[in-house]
């Protein structure tokens, strides 16, 4: 990561567009029936795209080039498991890529190698060019500036109000004063719908609601990637679509690379340009979404077919 790509507080008066007004952008509320109908929708979309993708035989297209990252025969394993055997994939910038699997293929533990906090066994792993494995920890800190982590649990601190913990990244990283701390605290707030709870502590909180603020604090750190760990677990499906919209409009409105880890086979349809499929530790599909579900691979089918069974359309 170049200095050039370094975030810098934008001068009031600058003509590039600033964070604070290309956070403006995605204020305005969407209500569950807009989110039920735009759903619907992308649906109906992704119907068609799957239909032509397999009437066209559409095959994987080449990464963009160079890919912003790049997992590179990547293998690990804790004892004597092996938990990822030999997986590649890469992910270009403003893409999305979901990783799919059932529980313990290893999805969450490509996101820690990602970030440095698992050292794979073999293979390479290159983010903007740089190889994680030869970092030190500054170097993985500043890695940690550019790509940033929603944990499941939302790893919020627990003495901090909402309004604190979406604040501390800004603070954290200097270079603003606190009216322009509490300016772009407020539209992040209010842009993840927990301007009602802004005051309240993490212990009070829903698992949606917390799932929300930790995307807010993410962006405050202004990256160029956010990793989403099972975003859609334990939360219920109006919430889960929430996510799904806010995850959508970061990406179009302020072209995030972001890789998603789920289960979730309609949440990742709204999401992917790219699926990541790993089924006992080995990256069983790679490419774009259509040819996912297209696919005649009979784990995938089964995949499909238990996600279809488990959520229901109606």
């Amino acid at each position: 990561m170049s200095d050039s790509a370094q975030p810098n507080p934008v001068p009031p008066d600058a003509e590039q567009p600033s964070l604070l007004s290309e956070l403006n952008e995605l204020q305005s509320p969407t209500t569950v029936a807009e989110l039920e109908i735009a759903n619907a929708s992308a649906s109906a979309l992704i119907s068609e795209a799957v239909a032509e993708a397999a009437a066209n035989h559409e095959s994987i297209p080449p990464p963009i080039a160079p890919p912003f990252i790049d997992f590179d025969n990547v293998s690990i394993g804790f004892g004597d498991r092996k938990i990822l055997d030999n997986v590649s994939f890469h992910v270009g910038r403003g893409q999305t890529l979901c990783i799919l699997g059932r529980s313990g293929v290893g999805k969450s533990v490509s996101l820690r190698i990602l970030l440095g906090f698992l050292k794979a066994d073999s293979g390479c792993v290159r983010v903007d060019g740089k190889d994680i494995a030869s970092l030190d920890e500054r170097g993985l800190q500043e890695v940690r500036k550019h790509v940033t982590m929603v944990f499941q649990n939302g790893a919020l601190f627990d003495s901090m109000n909402v309004r604190e913990n979406v604040a501390f990244p800004l603070r954290e990283r200097g270079g603003l004063d606190e009216e322009q701390v509490v300016q772009i605290v407020d539209r992040l707030i209010k842009m993840v719908g927990a301007d009602d709870v802004s005051d309240n502590l993490p212990s009070g909180l829903s698992t949606g609601r917390k799932r929300a603020v930790a995307i807010a604090r993410a962006l405050a750190s202004q990256p160029e990637v956010v990793l989403y760990d099972e975003p859609t677990t334990m939360v219920d499906p109006i919430i889960a679509r929430r996510l799904g919209d806010l995850i959508q409009r970061l990406k179009q409105q302020l072209g995030f690379t972001s890789i998603v880890v789920t289960h979730d086979m309609r949440f990742a349809e709204r999401l992917a340009d790219l699926v990541l499929f790993l089924h006992e530790g080995r990256a069983q599909y790679f490419g774009p979404l259509a040819g996912f579900v297209a696919s005649q691979d009979p784990f995938i089918r089964q995949f499909l077919t238990l996600d279809a069974y488990v959520l229901p359309n109606d």
